[in-house]
């Protein structure tokens, strides 16, 4: 049981220890990503039937059967009858050689009949392997054309979205935003889902980040072995430190979102982010599941880049930045954009 509980602890540790570095798991990694290395480079397998390219071996000869001879009859010994003994021997011995020259004969006579089902055999077996070999090779150099054509359209497409990227195209930007993104690693037990929008005339780039809600982030201190009950409790977080850690956790979120965009952007296209993070959770007023603005803030390329985020409160950061932030997250009490300072 204390084995258990000590489990569950370390687990509990290593999942507040991921949600209180959000930030800091970001800052130590290159968020640009190198469209050139999304380029396909077809590797074909290798082709499946070797088996099929090597001949049968021809059938292995039949020999000629060894023609019998006659066998030496003994002459009887004894003083009598010897003459009728060995004519009785020589009689049988004749009969047993006419029948094995006969079963000889009939053996000789059969083999060309026999060599040439054989040859006839490995010829139809090998005429059967050359087509099985030719079908094969077919189906394998059309899955091999299949493969080149589909890595070219690919390539193709990717040309086309670098030379969009470049001219810094709506739907261009948006996509590399979202790939950006969508390689930015949380923790397996909080999905961040993002939605980016590229307004050109301005430069600025609109997103809108959905965290999970606050019932999604445990709120236990620890879990705790009682000997005399002999059994397995929980001790409560404290209800400021719960809401301090989700405020914390949305925070966190918003500032990571637009360091991995601008660090991304090396081209510059994107000059000023308009962020929104919220959450879908059930309103406790309508029971209905709605969307709840927890953080609005916008940011310039260069007033965002001067900020060290390696030593800064995120709450902080936000309120030098103007942001609207919400007064509670976890008692999703909704922030509002009004009079969110622009830049």
């Amino acid at each position: 049981m204390q084995a258990e509980v000590d489990e569950n602890n370390a687990d509990l540790a290593s999942l507040y220890e991921d949600l209180d570095n959000l930030l800091k798991a970001t800052l130590d990694v290159d968020d640009f990503v190198d469209l050139e290395a999304l380029r396909q480079v077809v590797d074909h397998p290798p082709f499946g039937r070797v088996d099929l390219k090597v001949p049968i071996a021809p059938p292995i000869p039949i020999p000629d059967p060894a023609e019998p001879t006659r066998q030496h009859v003994e002459v009887p010994k004894g003083l009598f009858g010897k003459k009728k003994k060995l004519e009785d021997a020589q009689a049988k011995a004749e009969a047993e050689f006419v029948e094995k020259w006969q079963s000889w004969h009939r053996e000789v006579e059969a083999l060309p009949a026999k060599r040439a089902g054989l040859i006839a055999d490995h010829q139809a077996a090998e005429a059967a392997r050359v087509a099985a070999l030719a079908a094969e090779e077919a189906r394998y150099a059309s899955e091999c054309a299949e493969r080149e054509k589909e890595a070219s359209e690919r390539n193709a497409s990717l040309d086309a979205f670098i030379a969009n990227l470049g001219y810094g195209t709506v739907e261009a930007v948006r996509e590399y935003v979202g790939i950006v993104l969508a390689n930015s690693v949380y923790p397996e037990h909080f999905e961040v889902e993002h939605e980016p929008n590229f307004e050109p005339t301005t430069a600025e780039l609109s997103l809108k980040v959905v965290v999970p809600g606050p019932d999604t982030i445990p709120t236990i201190k620890a879990h705790k072995y009682t000997r005399a009950s002999d059994e397995i409790t929980t001790v409560p977080l404290s209800q400021k430190d719960a809401k301090g850690r989700y405020a914390n956790v949305v925070h966190q979120v918003a500032l990571r979102t637009i360091h991995e965009v601008f660090e991304a952007d090396r081209r510059n296209l994107i000059q000023a982010i308009s962020l929104e993070v919220g959450t879908d959770a059930v309103n406790p007023a309508t029971g209905k599941q709605e969307y709840v603005p927890l953080v609005a803030v916008s940011a310039s390329r260069n007033r965002f880049v001067e900020i060290d985020l390696s030593a800064v409160v995120p709450s902080a950061t936000l309120e030098h930045l103007g942001a609207s932030v919400s007064k509670s997250p976890f008692d999703l009490t909704p922030a509002s954009g009004a009079g969110v300072r622009r830049y």
